[in-house]
């Protein structure tokens, strides 16, 4: 039996291409989740990049947006463990 080609419009091809450019997620965890075939989704971010349709001075911006997430994340984490601490100290102090 035959498998029939699935069809995708310009419209979802060219956001596929944008999550992976603007995001910095890996073309395969994109692919899984849109629920594409990897090497597909390969094809169209290489022929992006060759037609070099990356946004105009975008690149300034995402890489500060990436800085600041990285910071942010780290700072959630630490959060995180601050407050851990102060649940264990608010438990010992209670008894």
């Amino acid at each position: 039996m035959t498998e029939k080609r699935r069809k995708f419009d310009p419209e979802f091809r060219e956001g596929a291409v944008r999550i992976v450019t603007e995001t910095g997620k890996s073309i395969a965890e994109v692919a899984k989740d849109l629920g594409i075939n990897e090497t597909t989704l390969a094809t169209w971010v290489s022929r992006a990049r060759q037609a070099g349709t990356r946004p105009a001075g975008g690149s300034e911006e995402l890489e500060r947006l990436r800085r600041e997430n990285t910071q942010l994340k780290r700072d959630n984490k630490e959060l995180g463990m601050e407050r851990d601490v102060l649940k264990r100290c608010m438990v010992l102090w209670v008894k």
